[in-house]
């Protein structure tokens, strides 16, 4: 689960982490107010959108006056980033920058360790720094035994300070978000920039952190900042049928059970030149409720422009996938085509019901596959 910045800086400060002032704010009247409030001549205008990119979408503006507030407030929640549109800024102290450093703690599978990521190069993307410059990125691997203690944080923290006044901050900083991190079933924790001011201290002027999802249960505090995105809703109402979901990029709905057999699906769509829209998979499932509740899933996506229907029935039953499929095309009346192959289980018994249908009938893999990258095509 991913939270917005203005949530992360609460959590941030319930910690001890320092950040800068910042007010939030849901329309243009209450971005003027908080200048005024904040008493400063330049503030920073920063869009509230659960993605990246913020700034070089225009959603990151550095302004000097009232005027300014006022217009480019009214610019930002008019546009979307990512697809995702503005509907809360955070108007925030424009803080006097000398350096800039980054920051982060994530999970390292496979090391079985929470890794701690520190940079001299905060302010840019990590991912470049990693790879034009990675000798500028420090990664030490947290023994989960042992944890943050004094000796470990200064030992980092003279990686990138020997003014020991600097080095007792970010001390403290990176104990507090450690903290944070692990209290919280966090899988995240970044900060991008961690700011040294011209005044001599470090401040966290962004703020980004993410949690595992399996470990809700167990964060009611955190459940409450979820903001689930119209895609993530699908996911959630999926997961609350008991279907294994992602939201993909692509214009081919994909309903398969198994998730090898899910993931060899995608590849040879892709293979095939097709771009799949989502991963669904029923699981075991023959129930032929459970697969009209598939369908209506995908048929939320209105990038679809063909869905196509994997079937391998083990336990799976082809014959009930296929009275599945027959109740929910009657129920909903699809109109995009829906390619169907169904092998194992009673495969006869199932095509043989779909003959006479509005399905697009194959008998393998491939020619379903084929049929389906073609109907996406042929949709334009």
């Amino acid at each position: 689960m991913k939270i917005h910045e203005y949530q992360a800086k609460k959590l941030f400060s319930s910690y001890g982490i320092p950040v800068e002032q910042h007010i939030l704010c849901h329309n243009v009247d209450e971005a003027v107010s908080a200048y005024e409030e904040l008493n400063m001549e330049k503030v920073v205008l920063k869009a509230q959108v659960l993605t990246g990119g913020r700034g070089k979408a225009g959603g990151v503006k550095l302004v000097k006056c009232k005027a300014d507030v006022m217009n480019y407030a009214a610019s930002m929640f008019q546009m979307k980033i990512n697809g995702l549109p503005v509907n809360k800024i955070l108007v925030s102290e424009a803080v006097n920058i000398d350096s800039e450093f980054y920051l982060s703690f994530s999970i390292d599978r496979k090391n079985r360790s929470v890794v701690m990521m520190l940079s001299s190069e905060g302010g840019v993307e990590i991912e470049e720094v990693a790879k034009y410059t990675p000798e500028n990125i420090y990664r030490i691997n947290i023994d989960p035994f042992v944890g943050m203690p004094d000796y470990l944080a200064r030992r980092i923290a003279f990686f990138l300070f020997d003014d020991m006044d600097l080095v007792g901050q970010i001390v403290q900083i990176l104990q507090n978000l450690y903290q944070l991190f692990i209290e919280n079933d966090a899988s995240l924790a970044e900060i991008n920039p961690l700011v040294l001011t011209k005044e001599g201290n470090l401040v966290a002027v962004d703020a980004k952190m993410t949690f595992d999802d399996n470990a809700l249960y167990r964060q009611e505090d955190i459940c409450f900042f979820s903001e689930p995105t119209e895609e993530e809703e699908i996911e959630l109402q999926a997961k609350a049928k008991g279907f294994s979901y992602v939201h993909l990029t692509g214009d081919i709905g994909c309903m398969v059970n198994g998730a090898g057999l899910a993931m060899a699906t995608m590849d040879l769509i892709k293979l095939n030149e097709g771009c799949p829209a989502n991963f669904l998979d029923i699981g075991g499932s023959s129930n032929p409720k459970k697969i009209s509740e598939a369908m209506r899933i995908l048929l939320q996506d209105d990038r679809l422009k063909v869905i196509l229907v994997n079937i391998f029935g083990g336990i799976t039953r082809c014959d009930d996938v296929a009275n599945g499929l027959l109740k929910a095309y009657e129920e909903m009346r699809a109109d995009i085509p829906i390619v169907v192959r169904l092998t194992g289980t009673n495969e006869e018994e199932g095509r043989a019901l779909l003959r006479n249908s509005n399905f697009l009938v194959a008998e393998t893999m491939n020619e379903a596959i084929r049929k389906a990258v073609n109907q996406s095509i042929k949709a334009g």
